[in-house]
C-alpha cells in the first residue's frame, strides 16, 4: 500500500496526522524540526504511530533525501504555505506520486494538469474547510434540490456560503489570530464578485459591503470574498435562468466592522511594508494564547422560491470549538485533507489537477468520515 508523506506539522496539521496514524501503517511526517511531530505522536491511540523525517526545501541535499523516499503511487500532503504547493506538485509529478493541498487552485497549479495526467497522478486541492467542506455542503444541497424537482424550472434561486474562524470567547476586537495577520489584511483588499438581485456585482473592498446574517439563532457579520462566479458552474447552477443570489464569503462576529474601522483605514492606504508592520502589531495584541479556544462556523444554504409562493429551503452548517493541538480550524482543515488521502488510496480519483470533489455520493462519504472524526454537521430540511 502507498506511503503518505505529510509535509508540514504546523498548527493546522495535528488532527489529520493523528487520524491517519491510527488507520494506516505508512505515514511519514516531514518538518524542519521534530518538536511538533514528537508531541503529536503522543496523541495517537490504538497502537498507531508514524515516522518523522527532516525536510528543508531550501536545502538541496534535504530535498534529494525527500525525493529518494517517495515511491510511485505514494501521496504527498502539502501543509506548507500556498506558495510552496507547486514546488511539491512538481516533485510529485517527477516521482509519479499524488499530491493533496487544502488551498485554492492557483494558475500555476492548474497549468500542471496535462503533466499530471501524463504521469497518471492526482493533484487534489481545495480539500480543507473553506475551500473544502463548503464544497461538500454545496454539492449535497444542489443535488437535494434537483432530486426534489426544484431546479431547472425558472424558479428564483438563492445560494449563500459563509465561513469564518473566530475566537470562542468574544473580545472587544472580535477576532484572534492563529498565525501572522498579514494574509488576513491583504485579503481585505481583494475584489469580490457575486450575484445579487439577479445581477453581477463587484465589491472592491470587503468592508464596503458587510451585512448581517442569522445562523442557527446567532447574528453574524458577513461579506463576499474572492470571485464567487466560477463556482456557479462548479456547483451545477449555471443552468438556472433565475439565479437571484450567489455568494461565497467570510463570516465574522457581530461588531467586527465597528471594531476594525481603524484597521480598514490603514489597510486602504498601506503599502506592503506598512501592512507588515501593522501585521506585527496585531500579532502582538491579538494572537491566541496556547490554551485559548478558537471557533469555526460554516453555513451553506440553498433556497428555491416557486411562483405559487412555496419554497424549497435547506442548509448545512457546522460550529466547532477547540484548543491546543486540536483547534477547530486544525480539525476541520486537516481531517478533510485526511479524507482526500483516503480517497486517493482507494484509487477512485482520475489523474490531473482537481479542486475538491463533485460526486455527491463521495461528498456524503467524506462527511461521514468527518463526523466519525468528531466534526458535527447541523442539517436543516435535508437528510444526510
Amino acid at each position: 500500500m502507498s506511503s503518505v508523506h505529510w509535509v508540514g506539522a504546523g498548527l493546522a496539521s495535528g488532527p489529520g496526522i493523528v487520524a491517519l496514524a491510527e488507520k494506516i501503517e505508512t505515514l511519514i511526517v516531514w518538518d524542519m524540526t521534530p518538536d511538533r511531530a514528537d508531541m503529536l505522536r503522543t496523541q495517537v491511540k490504538g497502537g498507531g504511530t508514524f515516522a518523522y523525517k527532516p525536510l528543508d526545501l531550501r536545502d538541496a541535499v534535504s530535498v534529494t533525501n525527500f525525493k529518494a523516499m517517495i515511491a510511485v503511487g505514494d501521496i504527498i500532503v502539502s501543509m506548507l504555505p500556498a506558495a510552496l504547493h507547486v514546488r511539491l506538485a512538481e516533485i510529485a509529478i517527477g516521482e509519479k506520486a499524488h499530491l493533496v493541498t487544502s488551498s485554492y487552485v492557483s494558475p500555476e497549479m492548474a497549468a500542471l494538469d496535462v503533466k499530471a495526467k501524463e504521469a497518471g497522478v492526482v493533484l487534489m486541492n481545495e480539500v480543507g474547510l473553506d475551500p473544502g467542506i463548503d464544497h461538500l455542503f454545496a454539492h449535497i444541497l444542489v443535488d437535494a434540490a434537483r432530486q426534489a424537482g426544484a431546479l431547472g424550472l425558472g424558479n428564483a434561486v438563492e445560494f449563500v456560503s459563509y465561513c469564518g474562524g473566530v475566537p470562542a470567547e468574544k473580545t472587544d476586537f472580535t477576532y484572534k489570530f492563529a498565525w501572522t495577520p498579514y494574509g488576513v489584511l491583504t485579503a481585505l483588499k481583494n475584489r469580490a464578485k457575486l450575484i445579487e438581485n439577479g445581477a453581477e456585482k463587484s465589491v472592491d473592498k470587503a468592508w464596503e459591503d458587510v451585512s448581517r446574517l442569522q445562523i442557527l439563532g446567532e447574528s453574524f457579520e458577513v461579506y463576499a470574498n474572492r470571485d464567487s462566479l466560477p463556482y456557479i458552474e462548479d456547483y451545477g447552477l449555471s443552468g438556472e435562468s433565475n439565479l437571484q443570489k450567489f455568494v461565497r464569503g467570510t463570516l465574522r462576529l457581530e461588531g467586527w466592522k465597528e471594531a476594525w474601522a481603524d484597521i480598514f483605514k490603514q489597510v486602504e492606504t498601506a503599502d506592503a511594508d506598512a501592512l507588515k508592520k501593522l501585521s506585527d502589531i496585531l500579532w502582538q495584541k491579538h494572537a491566541y494564547s496556547e490554551k485559548e479556544k478558537d471557533r469555526v462556523v460554516l453555513y451553506v444554504a440553498l433556497s428555491v422560491s416557486k411562483p405559487d409562493g412555496n419554497e424549497w429551503v435547506a442548509s448545512l452548517a457546522l460550529d466547532e470549538k477547540g484548543a491546543g493541538w486540536k483547534t477547530a480550524m486544525a480539525a476541520t482543515v486537516s481531517l478533510t485533507v485526511a479524507e482526500a488521502v483516503k480517497a486517493i488510496r482507494k484509487g477512485t480519483l482520475a489523474a490531473g489537477v482537481h479542486a475538491a470533489i463533485t460526486n455527491v455520493d463521495d461528498c456524503r462519504a467524506w462527511l461521514r468520515g468527518l463526523q466519525e472524526g468528531g466534526v458535527s454537521v447541523k442539517a436543516q430540511n435535508i437528510a444526510l
